[in-house]
């Protein structure tokens, strides 16, 4: 069923009762051509680009819980394109063009919000970066605009600008940036793989990776053995033991990123601002919470949830950002696990093995990346070399030295 207004109209007549699911529940089949582990943005929309750009139709999901319960559901939904590095910005305006288009391209309403983005500044070096980042976008015809501290303050007057310590002096805005809503990016490409034929199966987790004679042949999943032409990871914070599986050690570590919501609030923030001075990004959503978060949390972790320290460390931030918060209650906060690679940089790659294909070390990038990404690791798939615009992220970079260093961190994952 394609939704549009008349069709609202039309099932409003029977009450409703005429829609059907967004997608099936099939069963496995015992062969597929591609199966995608990972239930999330990356892995469906992957399955999408792969059926309705390069015409593979035989395709699994498998995903251990249900679609949208990991990262791509656990976000604070921002997506951008503004980056330095020619790795990163062409890659990431990319997918940013795609999301200008997506509602359109799979039907769906995933409330693509370009409401802008803005990074302050507080310090003449930080404001240089920034003029040097902005100077770097606008070379590959990206937006940029770097305000001073009359401009900044005329957009948002609550922001502490005299703070003794961090006074904001600027900002670069891309006003092409913004949010989208999550869970409806999840919805939306399920649906969209689905129409293909795309089988999508939730609660199957797969526990081991079957080879023979160097090749994958198939995965044991908790609904058995399903055997396949191609096997594809996409599993974010959980790909490490996935690759395990295959004797494959990946330069990832998982980390817990937590996100936070507060009660609803009148509208007064209408763009997505980062904090220059600290680990902090907010921006306020339609139902009017501040959706927030910061830095990770500062130790290795599977669980899907924080501690309280950097829970405190988070709202100071937003404290000393905007003073106001300190009477704003915060409703619920949630954990993603996130892949930190050691160059803060993604990887999309074929493995070692001829048919084992990796997307994986997003780090905090993941959301944003999630068209691009799908769009990429699909050609990779369906035609055995890299996109153009992800050439850079190969899995065997960190062994020739090729980094993507955005933050030039070194490699210490946590930091990125």
């Amino acid at each position: 069923m394609r939704y549009s207004a008349f069709s609202i109209f039309l099932n409003g007549l029977s009450g409703g009762r005429a829609w059907k699911p967004a997608w099936r529940e099939p069963q496995p089949k015992t062969f597929y051509d591609v199966v995608i582990v990972g239930g999330g943005g990356h892995g469906l929309a992957t399955a999408y680009y792969l059926a309705k750009e390069f015409g593979i139709r035989n395709i699994a999901v498998l995903e251990k819980n249900y679609i949208g319960s990991g990262n791509v559901g656990r976000n604070t939904t921002i997506i951008r394109s503004n980056y330095l590095l020619p790795g990163n910005n062409p890659f990431y305006e990319f997918s940013l063009k795609l999301w200008e288009g997506l509602e359109q391209d799979f039907n769906f309403n995933s409330m693509v919000s370009q409401r802008g983005v803005l990074n302050l500044c507080h310090s003449d070096s930080q404001r240089d970066a920034y003029m040097r980042r902005g100077n770097a976008m606008r070379l590959h015809g990206v937006d940029a605009e770097l305000l001073d501290r009359e401009q900044v303050m005329r957009m948002l007057p609550f922001l502490n600008f005299d703070n003794a310590r961090f006074p904001i002096q600027g900002g670069l805005i891309q006003r092409r940036g913004g949010t989208v809503r999550h869970d409806a990016v999840a919805w939306g490409y399920a649906r969209g793989a689905d129409r293909f034929g795309v089988d999508i199966i939730q609660d199957c987790e797969v526990t081991a990776i079957r080879r023979q004679s160097g090749e994958v042949i198939g995965v044991e999943t908790s609904k058995g053995f399903i055997s396949c032409g191609k096997l594809a990871l996409a599993a974010a914070g959980n790909s490490s033991l996935l690759a395990a599986m295959a004797d494959i050690k990946l330069p990832l570590e998982s980390h817990v990123l937590q996100g936070f919501v507060s009660e609803g609030l009148k509208p007064f923030l209408d763009c997505v601002v980062t904090f220059g001075a600290g680990h902090f990004y907010v921006s306020q959503s339609d139902k009017g919470g501040l959706v927030f978060g910061g830095d990770l949390d500062g130790y290795n972790s599977y669980a899907q949830r924080g501690n309280l320290a950097t829970v405190e460390h988070v709202i100071e931030a937003g404290k000393a950002l905007i003073p106001a918060l300190s009477r704003v209650r915060v409703l619920r906060s949630w954990g993603g696990i996130v892949d930190m690679s050691m160059d803060g940089s993604p990887i999309i790659d074929r493995t070692h093995i001829n048919n084992l294909y990796l997307n994986a070390g997003w780090c905090y990038g993941g959301f944003k990346a999630t068209p691009a990404s799908g769009f990429c690791f699909a050609h990779l798939i369906a035609r055995n070399e890299p996109h153009a615009l992800a050439r850079a992220m190969s899995l065997d970079r960190f062994k020739r030295g090729y980094l993507i260093d955005e933050k030039g961190l070194g490699a210490q994952p946590n930091l990125h």
